[in-house]
C-alpha cells in the first residue's frame, strides 16, 4: 500500500477530482471565508466511497469555557451569534459549530455522515494534576472520552466535533 500525502488549498488541492482516498479537513472550516464552498471542493477531491473528515470548533463548547473562565460577555455574543464569531476582537475563527449546522454543510457538499461525535468533551476539562497523581486516571479517562463521543448532550458540548463523512456514489 502507497501512502501519497498532498496538502493544498481547497481551491488547488493538487488532486485530480475523484482520486483521493481520504481527505482531512482538521482546523479549516472555522478560518477559511467559504465554508460551504471549501468543503464542497474537499468532497469533489473524494472518490466514490471515499471519506472526508472534519473536525471543527464547537460554538457551545466556546459558550461554556468562556462563561466558565468569567468571560460573560462573550459567553453571551457567541450564543447569539448563529456562526459562534466573536467579531470586532482577535479571535482568529470566523466561525464555530454546532451539531445540526456541521450536519447541514456536510450534506449540502454531497456527502453522507457515517460518524458524528465529539472530541475533548471532559479530557480538556482535567487538571492534569488529576492525571499525574491517579495511576490508571489516564485511561479511565480516555474510556470515558470514547462512551461520551456520541452520546446527546455530552457530544454536543464537545470542545471539537468530529464527523467521518463518506461521498456516496
Amino acid at each position: 500500500m502507497t501512502i501519497n500525502a498532498v496538502q493544498g488549498d481547497t481551491d488547488s488541492l493538487g488532486v485530480p477530482a475523484g482520486e483521493a482516498d481520504l481527505v482531512l479537513a482538521h482546523g479549516l472550516l472555522e478560518v477559511v471565508d467559504d465554508a460551504p464552498a471549501a468543503l464542497s471542493s474537499l468532497a469533489t477531491a473524494v472518490a466514490p466511497g471515499g471519506a472526508v473528515s472534519v473536525l471543527v470548533a464547537n460554538r457551545f463548547a466556546a459558550i461554556l469555557h468562556r462563561a466558565i473562565a468569567g468571560r460573560i460577555v462573550d459567553a453571551r455574543r457567541l450564543l447569539d451569534d448563529d456562526a459562534g464569531q466573536l467579531a470586532g476582537t482577535r479571535d482568529p475563527l470566523q466561525r464555530r459549530f454546532d451539531v445540526p449546522g456541521l450536519e447541514k454543510l456536510v450534506l449540502e457538499a454531497g456527502l453522507s455522515v457515517e460518524l458524528l461525535q465529539g472530541h475533548g468533551i471532559v479530557s480538556d476539562l482535567v487538571p492534569g494534576v488529576v492525571l499525574d497523581t491517579n495511576p490508571g486516571a489516564a485511561d479511565a479517562l480516555a474510556e470515558l472520552e470514547l462512551a461520551a463521543a456520541t452520546r446527546s448532550p455530552l457530544r454536543d458540548v464537545a470542545a471539537r466535533l468530529h464527523v467521518l463523512a463518506r461521498r456516496t456514489v
